[in-house]
């Protein structure tokens, strides 16, 4: 059994990490490092890679906070007492997004292409983890984790962030709704983030981890504060879960950060 992979960004000093296919239980379309509670894969297999998971990043994996992610805009901030374990039911029905300033308070989204952001102000000691899927970010989610971040304290300039793997233009075939959805979120300032898919008339290929950067330095963050970790989870399908590479019948990545 390989081991679990981490993969980090040099910009984020508290613990934190974006998970990959790799190192866990899980056997069959679940190989092997599944950390979905809702794939279908059995629950110890999924709270035994979650072990595995926390402790290769350096938290409690039995224990975080997770939730049921709708592909809005809701950002909730979480104490500790929204912790669970991965087959208990999460304190609200549904986030994409989670802030906080208390330590040892894992913040947990799951991903199959869609782009994970981490966030962290090391000097205010407040964390973010939101899940970028194009419907989010098109309606501004990394608005609300922003502003989420600085009602407690947070300075946009202080405020790091990390993008990770996720679909990207390589892979992202899009109807012309999404570049339209792009366009209006950043006022126009969409140069290099999407043109006409040259295979497919009428198709687009869209740079969604790029435009969640845009977004970011629209919103105050500063260039060098922003970590673009380049990964195409559709490029990788022996290294990451990807919805437009399997379908359903897949498992999820995790992405975590923890003060």
């Amino acid at each position: 059994m390989a081991d679990v992979e981490v993969i980090r960004s040099g910009l984020i000093t508290c613990r934190h990490g974006f998970s990959t296919r790799l190192g866990g239980v899980s056997q069959g379309i679940f190989s092997s490092l599944n950390l979905g509670a809702n794939r279908g894969d059995p629950m110890e297999n999924v709270m035994e890679n979650w072990r595995r998971f926390g402790a290769a990043v350096g938290f409690d994996g039995t224990r975080s906070v997770h939730g049921r992610q709708s592909h809005g805009v809701t950002v909730r901030v979480a104490r500790r007492a929204d912790m669970h374990a991965i087959d208990e039911p999460a304190s609200w029905p549904e986030a994409d997004g989670y802030v906080t300033n208390e330590p040892d308070v894992p913040l947990a989204i799951f991903t199959a292409d869609c782009t994970p952001l981490l966030m962290q102000d090391p000097a205010a000691g407040v964390i973010a983890a939101v899940h970028c899927g194009w419907r989010s970010t098109a309606a501004d989610i990394e608005k609300r984790a922003v502003e989420a971040m600085v009602s407690l304290g947070a300075k946009r300039s202080d405020i790091r962030a990390a993008i990770g793997p996720g679909i990207r233009r390589c892979c992202f075939q899009t109807g012309p709704e999404v570049p339209e959805a792009i366009d209006a979120l950043l006022g126009g300032d969409t140069r290099g983030l999407y043109g006409p898919d040259r295979d497919a008339p009428g198709r687009y290929r869209v740079d969604l981890p790029g435009a969640v950067h845009r977004r970011l330095l629209q919103l105050g963050l500063e260039e060098e504060n922003i970590d673009e970790l380049g990964i195409c989870t559709m490029c990788g399908p022996d290294r990451f879960w990807s919805h437009r590479a399997m379908g359903t019948e897949r498992g999820s990545q995790a992405n975590v950060i923890v003060l």
